[in-house]
């Protein structure tokens, strides 16, 4: 288990000051994550996910390798909000890579990031890591997880930047590196979040769970725990059977220890690995056996093969100096000056976003019900946490109740504090979307998030909210999640309750408190209904056959707030005027 910690909510800030503590001279704390505390000038390489998976990614941070570091809460991505601020302080001026395993949320937040970056006059592009080959099948390729294999792909984006690649160039090789990247692994033993009293999962004793995700999530099968000679076997097996196609006889190696595996056994078992590659014919090129990508302390390991050409090779070998990844030597850097350092901070700074026009006194009288409905929801959320986290671990993380409890708490304070700014029911909402967005992180912090900005949105401070713009904003919460989730009903996904919601919604007198209570009452039973679903988006899609007869949580949590909501506003608000 996770033993030393104070305020476990307060862990991945902590987490993140102890380590730019630990080397002041290569990197430095920015709002949402770190970046380089040496000069450079040419693309800005960001890398960034969860925390719990040191050395990724702030131990990735260094010449060579990334620009910078976005960081979010354990296993959850960093909002936009943390990315773009990232962002802002790495650019050089000849744009910027994100680039981050395949996971929703971190999809949803680094790209609206990039979006607000572009929208600055800042070139930014994406490449996404995909090599976990247990997460989807052969043709489904950009389903996949990224897991340890996201090193070799950082590494040859920071590499080739530094060698003065512009911004297209850097993106062409970094997604070529993923297309020859490929990743299997196994667990022993599931890991314990700070705070947390068990693991997220466990394996029967002397098992070991095939084809592991590096948040928390269970693999796709349980089978007795072999041999080290057997267990390397069957990793290069199951990897070597995807070889890409065009691929040559070299390749890189990464032996990688989720946590508690110590190098000793890792040793143990490439010992095998290096030699039926040389039995298959290829050559290795500069492998790494190590700690490159954990999952706090969970016991498992994992094989990545990266095949090479002369370009990656190159690339691949070349000197690079982070914190926790060294190889070679690189050339003398020069350390950022004391005011340089204050500078970059304030460009990483949070934006103001104030209203530009003043509140009107009804959209201020509306901002105090809309406030009192966010203390509603969040007191839902509170109450449902445990369950919902619960849900969320029969083929997920188990992060689902935290999540919202954090992001809905956010929201919540933001939005009282905006009112006692003497802003409006629109702009209270916003406020409280971007904070949900920023705290929570995760794919419900990114689509939650974005729901209150289009409420909000449709809101404005200027007229009272009234039954019928309430109906407007929930069709217009419902096309935002939409646009950015990309899921349909029957992905068993929070859709599956927003979806026919809004049409209920859309059809129905809004003047009419019996039909909101018919609909929210219907939320629940399409929530009930994804029991019976399997997954086809998000982390449970891999463990599709355990989530059967369990509801989504996101759904579950989405009916739960509709349904709270729905009854604390027909109870206190009038027929007329039920906002």
């Amino acid at each position: 288990m996770t033993r030393l910690f104070n305020d476990p909510a307060d862990f991945p800030l902590e987490l993140i000051d102890g380590f730019v503590a630990a080397h002041p001279d290569e990197v430095m704390a920015v709002p949402g994550g770190v970046v380089r505390a040496t000069a450079y000038d040419e693309v800005a390489v960001i890398v960034g996910g969860g925390t719990g998976h040191y050395p990724a990614f702030c131990g990735l941070v260094g010449e060579g390798v990334a620009h910078a570091a976005a960081m979010g809460n354990i296993f959850s991505s960093p909002s936009a909000q943390q990315a773009y601020s990232v962002a802002r302080a790495a650019d050089r001026g000849h744009g910027v890579v994100f680039t981050f395993g395949n996971y929703a949320g971190d999809v949803l937040h680094f790209g609206e990031a990039a979006e607000r970056l572009r929208a600055d006059g800042i070139p930014t592009e994406i490449v996404l890591v995909t090599d976990d080959i247990a997460s989807a099948p052969v043709g489904e390729e950009h389903r996949r997880r990224g897991i340890a294999g996201d090193l070799t792909v950082f590494k040859t984006l920071g590499a080739a930047a530094g060698e003065g690649y512009d911004l297209a160039e850097t993106v062409r090789v970094g997604r070529h590196a993923n297309d020859r990247t490929r990743s299997f692994g196994v667990a022993f033993a599931g890991c314990t979040l700070p705070g947390a009293s068990a693991p997220l999962f466990t394996v029967p004793e002397g098992f070991m769970s095939l084809g592991l995700g590096i948040h928390g999530e269970p693999g796709i099968s349980d089978v007795p725990i072999p041999p080290a000679a057997d267990l390397a076997a069957l990793l290069v097996e199951r990897v070597l059977a995807e070889r890409p196609e065009g691929a040559g006889d070299r390749v890189a190696v990464l032996l990688n220890g989720l946590g508690t595996v110590k190098y000793e056994e890792l040793f143990v078992v490439y010992a095998t690995v290096a030699r039926i590659l040389a039995e298959a014919g290829l050559a290795v090129v500069s492998p790494d056996v190590g700690e490159l990508c954990t999952s706090l302390n969970m016991a498992g390991i994992s094989l990545t093969l990266f095949w090479l050409d002369d370009e990656l090779e190159r690339l691949w070998t070349s000197p690079s100096a982070a914190p926790a990844y060294r190889k070679g030597a690189v050339s003398a850097t020069t350390a950022l000056s004391a005011e340089e350092r204050t500078r970059l901070r304030d460009r990483a700074a949070t934006p103001s976003d104030a209203s530009s026009a003043p509140a009107s006194d009804a959209s201020r009288a509306s901002g105090l019900r809309v406030v009192a409905a966010l203390d509603v929801l969040t007191r839902t959320v509170i109450d449902a946490a445990d369950e919902l986290g619960r849900i969320d671990a029969v083929a997920g993380d188990g992060d689902h109740g935290i999540g919202m409890e954090r992001g809905a708490r956010a929201a919540l304070d933001a939005a009282r504090a905006a009112l006692a700014g003497d802003s409006g029911a629109g702009t209270a909402l916003a406020r409280g979307g971007t904070a949900w967005a920023d705290i929570a992180g995760g794919t419900s912090g990114a689509l939650w998030g974005a729901a209150l900005r289009a409420i909000g949105g449709r809101f404005g401070d200027a007229e009272a909210v009234t039954a019928p713009a309430v109906a407007d904003a929930i069709l217009a919460a419902r096309d935002e999640i939409a646009r950015r989730g990309g899921a349909a009903i029957g992905d068993k996904t929070m859709m599956d309750v927003l979806l026919p919601y809004a049409d209920r919604v859309a059809a129905l007198d809004p003047h009419d408190p019996t039909a909101w209570r018919e609909a929210a009452a219907q939320a629940t039973a399409d929530a009930e209904a994804t029991r019976d679903l399997v997954p086809r988006l998000g982390r449970a899609r891999p463990l599709a056959a355990r989530s059967v007869g369990t509801p989504d949580a996101g759904a579950t949590s989405l009916a739960l707030i509709i349904t709270a909501v729905t009854d604390h506003v027909l109870g206190d608000a009038s027929k007329e005027n039920p906002a």
